[in-house]
């Protein structure tokens, strides 16, 4: 026990000093002309220190929260905004995804094209009809992958509630901070240490791990280089399945970055009561007298 304390605050108390360390020395993980620089970026980018460095950040700005509310209130506002930003954004590809479908129905069913060429801002551009075939399930990607945390503050994701509804406000916001302290924010840790390291094999080589120390990492500079994964399922299929695995992260880290806003806000809820349920809270509406079929869009 003593052990494992001494290991917690330790590396506590070193995730601020490899933040400041990071910050005034950017040089050696920014530089990506330089080998070195660009595995220390891999490495660290899914590493326990970087884990300790959000960890500090997130105490930091959590105890400024609380003897400050209105800044809490504002780190609330601020990371909703951003996820109702990018999922509207991001929705769009919904109606780009429907368009591109019927664009492919036309031209290979009808008149029998196999290749289709778009020319936006007088650029050319000119794949198979299999390539954008294969597309259509980039631009669903989005929607899942950026749509999430939007969902998420819009309150159009899927509950399953057993004792939710029935207890008191003040239990119900117990509730979603312990959701979000133990579950949301928990597996998106877990979820971006594997899935750094998944993006990083499809990029570069040779292959990079987890369980790679950064002694190898750096041993392995000397010999690497960019191999992005342009692969796809045929040979003249959409061939950018890179694009994917950022869309994953990018989906981990809205969902991390979600986690610490439902908490704060749940804690927020949870000091000022009732009257502060769904404060600031920014949600589409379909205006007067729609009020009915809100939340089913």
């Amino acid at each position: 026990m003593i052990d494992a304390l001494s290991w917690l605050f330790g590396h506590i108390g070193l995730g601020f000093y490899h933040f400041f360390y990071a910050v005034t020395h950017p040089g050696l993980w920014l530089d990506w002309s330089n080998k070195e620089s660009l595995l220390r970026f891999v490495y660290y980018g899914g590493s326990t220190e970087f884990f300790f460095v959000l960890f500090d950040i997130f105490l930091v700005l959590t105890v400024a929260g609380v003897i400050f509310r209105r800044f809490m209130w504002g780190m609330v506002r601020v990371l909703e905004g951003f996820a109702n930003f990018v999922g509207r954004a991001a929705a769009w590809a919904g109606l780009i995804m429907v368009g591109q479908q019927i664009i492919i129905i036309f031209l290979q069913s009808i008149f029998r094209l196999g290749e289709i060429t778009m020319s936006p801002f007088g650029i050319g551009f000119a794949h198979s009809v299999t390539w954008y075939g294969e597309g259509l399930k980039f631009w669903n990607a989005i929607v899942v992958g950026l749509c999430v945390s939007y969902a998420f503050v819009q309150g159009s994701h899927v509950r399953v509630d057993l004792i939710y509804s029935g207890v008191s406000h003040r239990a119900k916001k117990v509730i979603d901070m312990f959701g979000s302290l133990f579950f949301m924010i928990p597996f998106a840790v877990l979820a971006w240490m594997y899935s750094w390291y998944f993006l990083w094999r499809h990029l570069i080589t040779p292959k990079v791990s987890a369980s790679d120390k950064l002694e190898l990492m750096l041993r392995k500079s000397k010999i690497v280089k960019w191999n992005v994964e342009r692969t796809g399922f045929s040979p003249d299929g959409f061939d950018a399945y890179f694009l994917f695995k950022i869309l994953i992260l990018s989906f981990i880290a809205l969902v991390f970055l979600h986690g610490i806003a439902f908490f704060y806000r749940s804690l927020l809820e949870f000091i000022e009561g009732e009257e502060a349920q769904d404060k600031y809270l920014d949600r589409d509406t379909l205006g007067a007298g729609e009020e009915a079929y809100e939340g089913t869009h």
